[in-house]
């Protein structure tokens, strides 16, 4: 019983202590979190900042950490226990966020969808952000290609060309 009134008192004062997500012009974000996607899961990190009441731009990287060997053919080659290198597990994204907050009312949440053009890619986000204080939040984020590009068509492709998920942490820095 201790535990339950511990956790739902926790969660009442995050709630009313809860500050502003999205703050228009001159407001900066940083999140750090994890990727998780279809054959490994990383790290992202991301930047954004304001332009406008409901604007703003900003910068995505993430790494691949665990990443699925491959063993087996593509195309006319034939692998056994391929590893993808750096540029296949790395993939940096610059930006564009549709900023929600003052528009579905909420000064705590704040729903983002927006473009991007990576090294991979040109693709989309959809993604939200909650401040329990004024510096500290919590963010998820769900990134899908919208129309993919490579030079080669090589076995690890995929792997920045897919739907991939995100959670972590996010820090208020104005």
């Amino acid at each position: 019983m201790k535990k339950i009134i511990t956790v739902l008192f926790l969660v009442s004062f995050g709630i009313t202590n809860a500050q502003q997500a999205f703050k228009g012009k001159g407001d900066a974000k940083i999140n750090i979190g994890a990727n998780i996607q279809d054959g490994g899961s990383g790290i992202q990190g991301s930047a954004d900042f304001g332009l406008g009441e409901n604007f703003s731009y900003g910068f995505v990287a993430t790494y691949l950490l665990g990443v699925d060997n491959y063993s087996g053919i593509y195309g006319d080659t034939s692998y056994i226990n391929e590893e993808p290198s750096f540029e296949d597990r790395f993939d940096a994204k610059f930006r564009i966020n549709a900023n929600l907050s003052s528009v579905i009312g909420v000064e705590q949440l704040d729903i983002y969808p927006g473009l991007s053009l990576g090294l991979h890619n040109f693709g989309g986000h959809l993604g939200g952000r909650y401040f329990f204080t004024d510096g500290f939040g919590v963010f998820t984020e769900f990134g899908f290609p919208i129309a993919k590009y490579s030079k080669n068509k090589e076995i690890f492709d995929h792997l920045n060309n897919q739907v991939t998920f995100s959670i972590g942490a996010s820090f208020n820095l104005d």
